[in-house]
């Protein structure tokens, strides 16, 4: 959630910049300015009203002191009208506070100056790309054919136990994926990052602290009688654990990572691009997450993604990295970098990774400050990123490892598996 001062003292700064989102935001900022006036009048009127009431309160104990006691109940009079002004300007204030709130809740990050303007996923900038494409051989086949041949994944017994997006692993697809977590966790922790086990399930507050609510309550998977949602990420439990948490600048920066199932209800459709591994309703996620001073939040960034393009590396996978435009940028985002291996069987790029700033936007909801050195406290920067989502990464291991004696596992992961090949 953006801050009020900021966008009083940047007012043409957000509105451009939220353009960049194709969002005509100049209405809205008009808005939250005038009721945060309102706001201040209300409150300045009510703080004159309780030092008035309060003042009239020393001065009645005076009077009765004295023996004054038809003057003290003169003042009592005085003093219940006004406690009836402060009642109803109380009401008044916290009116004015929920409707700034909630239109606050609707505005989205202010884009990082760099990120470039557009309106899809087509207007995304390209800023690096390494590995090359595997020529695989003629009668190769997409993952979800693999799967069936080599019986590693039963999309079908999913979908009779649960639904359409709910696969089910078996055996070396089982311990492949299963190898593909503990080489995310071993790669995070010994790069600093903490490991954490983390719910499954958020209560509504977790939501509207890292931005899920309302945004994407559609997406989200609600258990109605408890009041609880099932988590589309790691990052919203992981990131509520600093929710209304004051830290001292020496505890920056923190960094965690987790493993959790992630549960999305993204809408379904048809064709080859949502086929087998490509769009799940639950789907395995490791997660690295970091509190940042402001001053090094972009500079940490850039470490995540330099950490997640080692794990590329090592899994010998073709990809390459987007920079998002504002169109297909985050509601929480001020930048992100997308990460796409290139799936060779179904010759298109698959997203396996999402690695973003979202400044001080999280941290503003969920009152996540520092004591910086001057004593003061200061809203600190929050950052996440995919290291790495398993589905696509899965799908690519299985296309552009396939031969035609099988499949044949990442020299990296065979520690892990304990197996070189599929057949």
């Amino acid at each position: 959630m953006l801050q009020v001062p900021f966008i009083r003292e940047n007012k043409e700064l957000v509105i451009a910049g939220l353009v960049k989102r194709n969002i005509d935001a100049a209405g809205m900022v008009d808005q939250v300015i005038s009721l945060d006036e309102d706001r201040r009048r209300i409150q300045t009127e009510l703080d004159n009203t309780l030092a008035e009431s309060n003042a009239l309160s020393k001065e009645i104990g005076n009077l009765y002191k004295s023996g004054q006691v038809q003057e003290a109940n003169e003042l009592k009079d005085k003093t219940s009208k006004l406690k009836e002004t402060s009642k109803e300007l109380g009401e008044t204030l916290n009116s004015k506070i929920e409707e700034l709130n909630q239109l606050l809740y609707k505005i989205p990050n202010v884009p990082n100056s760099i990120v470039p303007k557009g309106s899809t996923d087509e207007d995304n900038e390209e800023v690096y790309r390494e590995g090359d494409v595997p020529v695989l051989f003629d009668g190769a086949l997409p993952h979800w054919e693999l799967a069936k041949k080599y019986d590693i994944i039963d999309f079908e017994l999913g979908n009779k136990i649960t639904g359409a997006g709910f696969p089910v692993y078996k055996g070396k697809g089982a311990k492949l994926q299963r190898a593909l977590i503990t080489y995310f966790l071993d790669k995070n922790t010994t790069a600093g990052y903490t490991e954490y086990q983390l719910p499954h399930l958020v209560n509504e507050a977790s939501g509207f602290g890292t931005g899920q609510l309302p945004d994407k309550e559609g997406q989200m998977y609600h258990v109605t009688e408890d009041n609880l949602y099932l988590i589309p990420t790691a990052e919203v439990p992981g990131t509520n654990i600093f929710r209304d948490v004051l830290l001292n600048e020496s505890e920056l920066p923190i960094a965690i990572t987790g493993y959790t199932p992630c549960f999305r209800r993204e809408a379904g459709s048809y064709g080859a691009h949502v086929r087998g591994l490509n769009r799940l309703h639950q789907f395995d996620k490791v997660e690295i997450l970091r509190v940042e001073h402001p001053t090094q939040s972009y500079k940490a960034l850039d470490g995540m993604v330099s950490h997640v393009k080692d794990i590329l590396k090592e899994l010998k996978l073709p990809y390459r990295i987007l920079r998002l435009c504002g169109g297909d940028l985050g509601f929480t985002s001020a930048l992100t970098y997308d990460f796409e291996v290139f799936s060779t069987a179904q010759d298109r790029w698959l997203e396996i990774s999402s690695v973003s700033n979202f400044e001080t936007f999280q941290a503003n909801r969920l009152k996540l400050r520092f004591k910086n050195s001057e004593g003061k406290n200061e809203l600190a920067h929050t950052l996440n990123g995919s290291s790495l989502a398993l589905p696509r990464v899965l799908a690519g291991i299985l296309e552009n490892y396939q031969t035609e004696k099988g499949i044949v596992v990442p020299e990296v992961l065979r520690p892990y598996t304990g197996f070189t090949i599929i057949d």
